[in-house]
């Protein structure tokens, strides 16, 4: 049962411009940063609703900020962070959500920057930007690291070739539209979200400028990697079944999922070999290398292939300092399959 909340009062008597969604579950020693982040913008015209997802800790870190009317809890039984999003998000009074993690931060010219794109361009579904990555990585990073288009396509939000922060902004409207975030969703549950966004028409835009800090908490990547591949071979599978018969993009999107249920199987059989099954693993290894478009063609893969077929003990090993090397960082992050991750 979620708690009645009270509309919120401006400092200045401003109508909120845009809801800011933060779910605390599980991070309320980090929630304070995020909100003063919050509290720092160049924009004053927001709401904040801090989700506390069954979490008793989060009551207390947010009492220090409860002096500030545009911070609101919302208090829900623990249910996971799609119900938590969608509860503060049904709560919420301002035309525009944005999505602030209980671990992140905003840089002072987010709101103010992002904001005006949105409420300028009713074609756009969704406005997007850069993230500094910080906390259990091993060097600067950022989440968007290649050059990207400023413009994005259901198709290019689906494959990943545009990529969407978490912390982005998009209409309440649209959201309630679409039905919110799928509850019954445990990982890529921001991409599910994106795409069902994307296909009630419209662009995406990308603010090429880091705007936001994003936290990045160390734990299992091999275990990350396979739940989010898993998340999103079932987006795929909803938008392929979302298309109607003869629409152009069925083909793309099945040549998709085949690539997604590829990078299951590869990452399986490196689970495989870690755990101490070298030879079947590296027998499945070679078969999946076939079909992944040349991924594992390069002369590092080829070289270590062939010294495992001869020596299958090393693979292990190896395979183990790949993952670390390659990791992102923890629990948070990994947005690609980590079998893209070498010498190209």
């Amino acid at each position: 049962m979620v708690a009645p909340l009270a509309p919120p009062l401006p400092p200045d008597g401003t109508p909120a411009r845009v809801s800011v969604i933060v779910p605390g579950f599980g991070v309320a020693a980090f929630l304070g940063e995020a909100l003063t982040s919050l509290q720092r913008q160049d924009m004053t015209a927001w709401e904040a609703i801090v989700v506390d997802d069954g979490d008793p800790a989060v009551a207390g870190a947010l009492a220090p900020f409860r002096s500030d009317p545009r911070i609101r809890l919302c208090q829900t039984a623990n249910h996971g962070v799609s119900a938590a999003r969608n509860a503060a998000i049904a709560q919420s009074t301002a035309p525009l959500i944005a999505l602030l993690d209980g671990d992140d931060l905003f840089r002072p010219a987010y709101l103010a920057t992002m904001v005006p794109v949105l409420e300028a361009d009713p074609a756009l579904r969704l406005v997007t930007c850069n993230a500094r990555m910080f906390g259990a990585v091993a060097g600067e990073r950022y989440c968007v690291e290649h050059l990207q288009s400023t413009r994005g396509t259901w198709l290019g939000v689906l494959d990943r070739s545009f990529n969407v922060y978490i912390g982005s902004v998009f209409r309440r409207a649209d959201c309630l539209a679409v039905g919110g975030f799928d509850e019954t969703m445990t990982h890529a549950e921001d991409l599910d979200l994106w795409v069902r966004l994307m296909a009630l028409g419209g662009e995406a835009h990308y603010v090429d400028a880091v705007l936001c800090e994003y936290r990045v908490r160390a734990g299992s990547a091999s275990a990350q990697a396979l739940r989010l591949l898993r998340g999103s071979l079932k987006v795929q599978s909803k938008a392929r079944a979302s298309l109607p018969p003869g629409a152009p993009d069925i083909a793309t999107v099945e040549r998709l999922m085949n690539d997604t249920r590829d990078a299951l199987a590869f990452e399986e059989a490196i689970d495989r070999i870690v755990a101490g099954q070298a030879r079947s693993g590296l027998a499945d290894l070679r078969q999946i290398g076939t079909r992944l478009n040349g991924h594992m063609g390069g002369p590092m893969w080829q070289l270590a292939l062939a010294l495992w077929h001869w020596l299958p003990g090393l693979a292990a090993p190896m395979l183990r300092w790949r993952r670390r090397a390659h990791r992102r960082g923890g629990t948070r992050g990994a947005a690609s399959p980590s079998y893209l991750d070498n010498e190209r």
